[in-house]
């Protein structure tokens, strides 16, 4: 067991991964083979060809008239063309590329009927060669989470953040699926706030057997550095030296965010959960995905914690820590940062009043720290006791893993009503909400669908502080749509 991992980890044992360390020489030839490939003629006359194939998709990804298919078919084999001239500098990527280009072709076969990227999607397998730097060539018809809900084809150029002390790191929390990226050039799915690659959004005949989860690292710490420096200029925060460092340094950021994701994304299903807290879909009221979200970043915030108190303290003792160790402790504590002014200044107010329950954990965590005492808004200024912010930090997850633990016992339903109450203990639902209220016997009787019928739209509005903070940020977190590390 590692020595990062504390007596009681709620991140499970390690998993058997695959040691890539005798392919590090063959993939850093690889990635010095891309650099600049987002200038390239090819690359560029490929997302031209895909910018002009959009417009005549269906929202299921097909090309249904049948006028447009000529068009259509010239457009593709330019796709075609342009990735056969790409793929001699993505090597590790052959597999995949060739079954693109068939499914391509195929597609173009069946008349453009909905597109399946079945065959192209098994073979893309980005998690087997986590090499920081390492390049990708993406094309998929998809949708883009938090972007285009359409099934569009989409081009993207990316490449993988993993500096050492993540690797490290990873031997403790092992995520074999989790890959961190950066984005170098993208078509116009990408050119809006998602910041996730996932597998799920490729259209596909079936199913398969997911092997990989990809989080845009660099969008996600470009569009922190950006919202904080301006919501801590609106509120008059004195910043601690941690958050200075990552507002200046977005390489420094972006290593913070991979050490935060991955951990989150460790977390979901860990614990003593309820059976179905978030990951197998069904449809809950939106404050349960609020909490499992908080969830697992104040798992990511109490593991950090703990990741820099033992670290610190083997310094303290005047053990020489490696200079993996000095990183990992330096992020850890640079975590708790990001965690608590990503979820306070741009969770709480990024996105549409509907159904936000990210944005309901951010209002949930400015509360909480506000009612106990450590976060204050005086002579409108906010400040915050940073000695004691840690351990309230962590009384609320112990409140959501306490809330997690008693519900194996309860009807699904009741666990529902439980959660609420801890959710409106600290934020103020609605007035007019039916819950706040009490629901009726019938509801209570009956099916969960009229549980989440009877759910608001905006069950808890945004306070007078949120209020005031979104009227004076609503211009930057607009500006924050399609961000990258370069723009930051």
């Amino acid at each position: 067991m590692s020595l990062l991992t504390s007596e009681k980890s709620v991140i499970g044992e390690p998993e058997v991964v695959e040691d890539d360390r005798a392919k590090t020489q063959v993939v850093e030839d690889d990635r010095a083979k891309t650099q600049g490939v987002e200038e390239h003629s090819a690359w560029l006359a490929l997302k031209q060809a895909v910018t002009e194939l959009q417009p005549l998709q269906v929202a299921d990804g097909s090309i249904p008239d049948a006028a447009y298919h000529p068009v259509a078919a010239g457009l593709v084999d330019t796709v075609v063309r342009t990735m056969q001239e790409l793929a001699p500098l993505f090597p590790h990527d052959d597999a995949y590329l060739s079954a693109c280009v068939d499914d391509l072709r195929r597609w173009t076969a069946s008349g453009f009927d909905v597109p399946d990227f079945l065959d192209s999607l098994v073979a893309f397998q980005p998690q087997r060669q986590r090499i920081d730097g390492l390049r990708h060539l993406v094309v998929f018809p998809m949708y883009t989470q938090n972007g285009s809900r359409d099934r569009h084809l989409e081009a993207v150029l990316c490449e993988v953040i993993w500096p050492e002390f993540i690797g490290e790191l990873e031997q403790t929390y092992t995520n074999g699926l989790f890959v961190s990226l950066r984005l170098l050039d993208f078509t116009s799915g990408y050119d809006t706030n998602s910041a996730v690659l996932f597998p799920e959004t490729v259209a596909m005949r079936e199913i398969p057997s997911f092997t990989w989860g990809a989080i845009f690292q660099d969008r996600e710490a470009a569009r922190f550095r950006r919202v904080v420096a301006a919501a801590s200029e609106i509120t008059k925060l004195d910043v601690p030296e941690g958050v200075s460092r990552l507002l200046a340094d977005q390489s420094l950021t972006e290593q913070t965010f991979v050490m935060w994701d991955l951990i989150h994304d460790r977390s979901h299903m860990r614990g003593d959960l309820p059976f179905d807290p978030f990951m197998i879909k069904q449809r809950m009221p939106f404050f349960l995905y609020s909490l499992e979200e908080l969830r697992c970043d104040l798992t990511a915030y109490r593991e950090c914690v703990g990741i820099a108190a033992r670290l610190s303290a083997r310094d303290a003792e005047g053990e020489t820590l490696t200079d993996t160790e000095a990183a990992m402790l330096d992020r850890a504590r640079l975590v708790q940062y990001a965690v608590l002014f990503d979820r306070i200044f741009r969770f709480a107010i990024t996105g549409s009043r509907v159904r936000n329950y990210d944005g309901l954990g951010g209002q949930l965590l400015f509360a909480w720290l506000h009612q106990r005492g450590v976060l204050h808004w005086t002579d409108t200024a906010l400040a915050f006791d940073w000695d004691e912010v840690p351990a309230a930090v962590i009384a609320l997850s112990d409140a959501i893993d306490r809330l997690y633990w008693e519900s194996i016992d309860r009807p699904k339903v009741a666990h529902w009503l439980a959660a609420y109450e801890l959710v409106r203990g600290v934020v103020a639902p609605h007035p007019a909400s039916a819950w706040a209220r009490g629901l009726p016997d019938e509801v209570l009787a009956g099916a969960p669908k009229g549980y989440t019928d009877a759910v608001l739209d905006d069950e808890f509005p945004l306070s007078m502080f949120f209020e005031a903070l979104d009227k004076k940020m609503r211009d930057v977190i607009a500006s924050t749509a399609g961000i990258t590390g370069r723009d930051g």
